[in-house]
């Protein structure tokens, strides 16, 4: 492994840490009183977003390891990002929560399960690659379920340390990942960059788009369809929409080292945060002047 996927790995393994001593074992017990809007965005996070994201790369034009990093990055469900947009529009946050925790658990099977099958589908004989089930379950173990664990347990048992110091790993996590992405769009490959073009960033860009817009509009859509809150639609609207950069980095780098597939991710982390921003104040107008306050504490390092 090489210094820059070892950055990969660490970055992760903090990010995940910092969600776990984010959460309260409360929250879960709360999320499970609405199981519909539980279980409906697993099922969008899980099944839809990586079905629809296979289906459209099937009909591009685009070249396979492109389409591959797609898919790659449909799989990897939202982390902690989508848990500070929610709550910065006060709408459930307990549910995001639980289905990001969840989501990190299934992400065991789920995406070797899909990441395989793109490799299937859309490279055929052009490579052989194929992601092993059991050393990505395992990898995946040890920089999502057991940093995430570690932390619920620091925040039962040191609760007051735990929050601060995860006040403080949420800066850490911001500038390393600043830092990562700018060495994985900017520098050249021989510095290990993804050697991603500008020619390549408007290639990307416009299907990039379409399975964000996809991702938040399924949200409200399934939600408005099956009766639930406007609250539970906006929030699986932003666990759908969001996607963890971070883990399609390690997948495509690290597991399959193919710098191709990682570009969508990095053009998807360009934007993706913005517009679940937008959308969740669209779906939630009276929270602009909280999420104002919100932002200001959270830049300030205040405390949440």
């Amino acid at each position: 492994m090489g210094y820059l996927d070892g950055l990969i790995t660490g970055i992760l393994f903090i990010i995940m840490l910092n969600v776990g001593m984010s959460l309260e074992l409360t929250s879960f017990s709360e999320t499970l009183t609405r199981p519909k809007s539980f279980f409906t965005g697993l099922m969008l996070q899980l099944v839809f977003l990586p079905l629809f994201v296979l289906g459209l790369m099937m009909l591009t034009d685009l070249p396979a390891a492109i389409k591959v990093g797609f898919v790659i990055l449909a799989a990897c469900p939202g982390g902690m990002t989508s848990n500070f947009i929610t709550y910065l529009i006060n709408a459930s946050t307990a549910l995001s929560i639980t289905m990001t925790v969840t989501n990190s658990v299934l992400a065991l099977v789920t995406i070797p399960f899909w990441v395989n099958l793109a490799l299937s589908l859309l490279m055929g004989t052009e490579a052989d690659l194929r992601l092993s089930f059991t050393d990505t379950m395992q990898q995946i173990f040890i920089v999502t379920i057991i940093p995430v664990t570690l932390g619920i347990l620091l925040h039962q048992w040191r609760r007051a340390w735990a929050e601060a110091i995860e006040r403080r790993l949420k800066w850490v996590t911001v500038v390393l990942l600043a830092v990562l992405f700018i060495i994985k769009f900017f520098a050249g490959e021989e510095y290990g960059g993804s050697g991603i073009r500008w020619a390549e960033v408007w290639m990307i860009l416009p299907f990039s788009l379409i399975v964000n817009a996809a991702g938040m509009w399924s949200g409200f859509f399934f939600g408005k369809h099956l009766r639930l809150s406007v609250d539970d639609r906006a929030t699986i609207g932003i666990e759908v929409g969001i996607q963890n950069t971070s883990l399609a980095f390690l997948i495509a780098s690290v597991f399959l080292h193919n710098e191709d597939m990682l570009k969508p991710a990095l053009v998807y982390a360009m934007f993706s945060f913005f517009t679940a921003v937008g959308f969740g104040l669209w779906m939630k107008p009276e929270s602009l002047q909280r999420s104002k306050y919100l932002l200001s504490a959270w830049l300030s390092g205040g405390r949440r």
